[in-house]
């Protein structure tokens, strides 16, 4: 027998709930079919839902066809409830999705067609509501094709129009049909599953008009699967009964289970646990019957296990992805005086469990409680429940948004902690990611640099909490993180040292990178008189919103597009008084888009990353038997790995070739002529007061030749002269003694360099830790020197100059010498080759001997 399991989605009021009770009557499975506004409706168990007359939970009724065994799970239709009929997308084998005839495509209809395509559901469509005025047929699958951009074909034509519908949309189709004049029902079934093709019937389930149709086409059409030996199952959802034991409610994917297994899986805290399964309930809108085993295909609930959480895989079950939609605000709870905290948070706990995304917070500073939730509806609910529940009356204060936090550009992070008898070095690259993809993690480390056991854990860590950015502390999206670096003691490394190293890594990251707020967005529908359209069009624009041109449907205006969360939050009630109850708006989260006003969240926010203690971008290394802070803005130089990034194909180390090569060397990113770097100097620094500095504007330049002392050379090379001082030992020893002298000795070795390769050589000295200094820009034997103003870093400078000079000029060489890992990843993310001080160190031997050569063979023609 069959076992075939079908989800029913909808946009709010299409006719999702009327459309699963006709279906279970036209099966024989209900005398008579309920109604949603009768309060009696079959699969809308709980006392809430019959009393608000929407759907709130999942449920599932069982339907015997001759042929086969469908699984109808109903879903919730309004967007507050989105993410619980998400979590049934993965168990699903086809859905039917409903649409209002006289509605069309709405905007919480695109949210969850785009979820199908995300979880590749093959799905169906019942297009209802048909026998009211203004449904037409054609105008709803026109609007399907092109809104939703699919291949929805009309199932009710003549066989002879159907298949050369059908021909239309796969090549093989095409081929068949013009061979044989038809399309095999084995090749309609290909398409269906593939999705190219979706099976549309039209129809009234309240007057039970296409229902038959629908229901021939399921058990006609929808796919099987072929399920593997082994035991498998996946979570979809948990809830308790009305006794409240906590029931699992699972799909079997392989092989059988049977009621006293011992089962296993990992907590949503990564900690393993083992239970036996109690019992197996089977299901059917309120009432269940006890099974005795459940067979690959089943859904069923399971008692006795209390670890369990949505998304889980049992047996050879892999978890399932994140989900894609997120509550988008954060509200207080609000609890009666005298309410004991513990006893508030542990009822607020279990709720926790079977909706995961309310992600239930506590603060100890404040010493309040927070969950996240979708809307003012899914509140109302959580506050329902509280009370039936638990018999305790509770509020919420105003939802504060749910920002989140990203990058823009690629940077390295480096974390080292190492006191006494511990160690753990991690390198990470950090990308921007694609909006919407959250966190990705991967590896480019071999097993021979880092054992395999210690990557997993890092990567471990990095998915097992909500890691917060440093404009607001709002949780990081949108980036993969890739580790390019690890190192472990053979003694003294412990799992929790990597924890260590890999936070501080990431956090050094971020302070690091180009940070970007993210804000959630609605997609919404508005529907108003056509007199009220231009206010409805500018109070858009007023909330930094975007809008598709207007459609006029009769005398009712109807504008879509997108808007802020934060804008649009309480528009409603608005819409509601200047169209006096003619207007309705309705809205979906459409996902997170950069903030429109950025500056002032992170100003009202106040959050200060330097002061998070909790989340530290310093690292720690060993000194004298201890172990010692280091600033993330010094941790870099202090690394015991060598940062090894590549970008852009660029290799990041390049050993010097001879000078007769050296024309060959690669390299990439471009120079900017000598009066743009002198205007990138004056930005920095003001007005430069020596008379030689005497540089043309980028329009004066195009008229003439500049008179300044700067020649326009084919290579240009900035040296972090700190950083070189205390790589090479000779110049390290010097600054041990007197530092002026180590700066004099490496100007000195720089300038016969500069004489040898006819480069403009630019050495920036750091006055970070200089109080007072004012920086300045002067030249000594053909090397420009620039000292950085006080609290500005060497790195930071050339990381300026790099920028522009790659921004505005791609024709010329520059390269940077530093061995400062993270400079060197911005620098190449410029387009610009970088060398270290040690390679540096090579070439500059390179150098020195060819000049010796050449002094020889003159001395030697001299004499």
């Amino acid at each position: 027998m069959k076992r075939i399991t079908v989800g029913i989605l909808a946009h709010v009021d299409a006719g999702k709930t009327t459309l699963s009770e006709a279906l279970l009557y036209r099966g024989g499975r209900l005398k008579k079919p309920g109604r949603v506004d009768h309060g009696d409706a079959f699969l809308d168990t709980d006392a809430l839902e019959r009393r608000r007359g929407i759907t709130i939970f999942a449920k599932q009724a069982v339907l015997p066809l001759p042929d086969a065994v469908l699984t109808l799970l109903d879903t919730p239709g309004h967007v507050d409830f989105a993410a619980e009929a998400e979590r049934t997308l993965s168990v699903l084998d086809c859905a039917v999705l409903v649409i209002s005839g006289t509605e069309g495509v709405q905007s919480h209809t695109s949210t969850l067609w785009h979820l199908l395509r995300t979880h590749r559901v093959p799905t169906f469509v019942f297009v209802n509501k048909m026998d009211l005025p203004g449904a037409d047929r054609a105008a709803v699958l026109e609007q399907l094709n092109t809104r939703l951009k699919a291949g929805f074909v009309d199932f009710s034509l003549p066989a002879d129009e159907l298949a050369e519908e059908m021909a239309g949309l796969d090549e093989t189709a095409l081929e068949e049909y013009i061979d044989t004049g038809s399309v095999s029902e084995q090749r309609a079934a290909e398409l269906i599953v593939s999705r190219r093709l979706f099976p549309c019937f039209f129809g009234s389930a309240l007057k039970l008009e296409g229902v038959d149709e629908l229901l021939a086409g399921i058990a006609r059409w929808a796919p099987v699967p072929v399920y593997p030996a082994e035991f498998g199952a996946r979570v979809f959802k948990v809830s308790r009964d009305e006794q409240g034991v906590r029931l699992t409610h699972i799909k079997v994917t392989g092989g059988s289970m049977k009621a006293k297994t011992m089962l296993q899986g990992i907590t949503a805290a990564g900690k393993a646990w083992e239970q036996k399964a109690d019992a197996l309930r089977l299901y059917s809108g309120a009432k269940y019957a006890p099974l005795a085993e459940a067979e690959a295909g089943t859904v069923c609930a399971v008692t006795g296990l209390e670890h369990t959480w949505p998304g889980e895989g049992l047996g050879l079950e892999e978890n399932a992805a994140a989900p894609a939609l997120e509550p988008v605000l954060a509200c207080e709870v609000l609890a009666p005086e005298g309410t004991n905290v513990t006893d508030l948070l542990a009822k607020l706990r279990l709720l926790e469990q079977e909706d995961p995304l309310l992600q239930v917070e506590w603060s100890e500073a404040s010493g309040r409680a927070q969950v996240r939730l979708m809307g003012e509806v899914q509140q109302q609910v959580l506050a329902s429940q509280m009370k039936t529940r638990f018999g305790l009356d509770v509020a919420f204060g105003p939802g504060a948004i749910v920002y989140k936090e990203t990058i823009s550009a690629p940077v390295v992070g480096m974390g080292h902690f190492e006191p006494l008898r511990h160690y753990a070095e991690v390198h990470l690259l950090m990308e921007p990611g694609e909006r919407g993809s959250g966190l990705v993690l991967a590896s480019a480390v071999s097993e021979d640099e880092l054992d395999g056991n210690w990557q997993r854990l890092i990567l471990s860590h990095l998915a097992e909490r909500r890691h917060p950015g440093v404009l607001t502390g709002s949780p990081i999206t949108d980036i993969k993180i890739t580790l390019v670096a690890g190192k472990a003691h053979l003694k003294h490394t412990e799992g929790g040292d990597f924890r260590q190293a890999t936070f501080r890594a990431l956090r050094h990251g971020l302070m690091q990178a180009e940070n970007v707020l993210l804000e959630p967005w609605y997609a919404f529908r508005l529907e108003v008189p056509a007199a009220n359209l231009g206010r409805a069009m500018a109070d858009v624009q007023r909330m930094s919103g975007r809008f598709d041109p207007p459609e006029t449907l009769g005398e009712t205006a109807l504008l879509t597009g997108e808007a802020p969360v934060s804008e649009m939050t309480g528009y409603a009630a608005q819409v509601a008084a200047y169209t006096k109850g003619d207007g309705r708006l309705s809205v979906t989260v459409k996902g997170y888009e950069p903030c429109h006003n950025a500056e002032q969240v992170i100003a009202a926010a106040g959050y200060d990353p330097e002061r998070d203690t909790e989340n530290p971008a310093d690292s720690v290394f060993c000194s004298h038997g201890a172990g010692v802070v280091v600033p993330w803005r010094e941790a870099a130089g202090r690394m015991h790995l060598e940062n090894r990034v590549r970008l852009g194909g660029e290799e990041p180390e390049q050993v010097p070739a001879p000078f007769s090569q050296r024309n060959a060397r690669p390299a990439s990113g471009g120079l900017e002529e000598d009066v743009q770097l002198a205007a990138i100097f004056e930005r920095t620094y003001g007005p430069v007061q020596r008379r030689e500095l005497l540089f043309r504007s980028a329009k004066e330049e195009k008229q003439a030749v500049p008179t300044g002392p700067w020649k326009k050379t084919p290579e240009y090379l900035l040296v972090d002269g700190y950083n070189v001082i205390f790589d090479w030992p000779e110049l390290k020893k010097l600054a041990a003694q007197e530092l002026s002298a180590a700066r004099e000795a490496l100007i000195q070795i720089l300038c016969n360099y500069q004489g040898y390769h006819k480069c403009t050589l630019i050495v920036v000295f750091d006055a970070y830790r200089v109080s007072g200094g004012n920086g300045g820009v002067q030249r000594e034997g053909g090397v420009w020197i620039v000292y950085t103003k006080e609290a500005e870093t060497a790195d930071s400078y050339i990381e300026k100059v790099t920028y522009e000079l790659a921004r505005l000029e791609k024709e010329r060489r520059v390269r940077v010498v530093t061995s400062d890992g993270a400079e060197q990843l911005i620098i190449l993310g410029h387009g610009t080759l970088r060398v270290s001080a040690r390679m540096f160190r090579q070439e500059m031997d390179v150098t020195e001997r060819e000049i010796a050569e050449i002094i020889a063979r003159h001395n030697a023609r001299r004499g």
